[in-house]
């Protein structure tokens, strides 16, 4: 008899500890669901600006095997600017997919002053610029924006032989 109104009482008390604690998963959810997300925003936003980084400096170097190819002119400072803009256009169709075209920059060195390198080659740089705070490719949180690039840049230089030019 005592083991039975033991249980009896052992089942009331589970039942009065199961209706205290009713609301404790959502409130322990509440809490632990805002730290996953902003890890889980965390990981796909620096994702994200790694993909465009990397995207702006691969078009950036396929412009600069852009501006290998011969351009018909008939100075060397032309063949050299033809060349510049064939680069800076290859550049811009390969991250064409951006929300925003990044700006492209040309940095044209000759000779004698030439290559940082090589004094005796000419130089052709380029350089993408991606303005990352005013067009993310995600839209920002509330201070996660403080931890994130304002821009993006990517560089490819090529050398060129003044010889090879015309």
């Amino acid at each position: 008899m005592k083991t039975r109104a033991f249980k009896r009482h052992a089942r009331k008390a589970n039942g009065a500890r199961r209706s205290r604690q009713r609301g404790v998963a959502a409130i322990e959810f509440a809490l632990a669901f805002p730290l996953f997300f902003a890890v889980l925003y965390g990981i796909v936003m620096y994702s994200m600006i790694f993909l465009v980084q990397h995207s702006l400096t691969s078009a950036a170097a396929e412009g600069a095997r852009a501006a290998l190819v011969y351009q018909n002119a008939t100075s060397t400072s032309l063949a050299l600017t033809g060349r510049a803009e064939a680069a800076c256009t290859r550049a811009l169709a390969v991250v064409s997919w951006l929300a925003q075209a990044p700006q492209c920059e040309k940095v044209i060195s000759t000779a004698p002053a030439g290559c940082s390198s090589n004094a005796a080659m000419d130089c052709v740089q380029i350089t993408l610029t991606y303005p990352w705070s005013s067009k993310p490719l995600i839209p920002p949180l509330p201070l996660m924006g403080l931890i994130s690039p304002t821009s993006l840049a990517g560089q490819a230089t090529v050398q060129l032989d003044p010889v090879n030019i015309l």
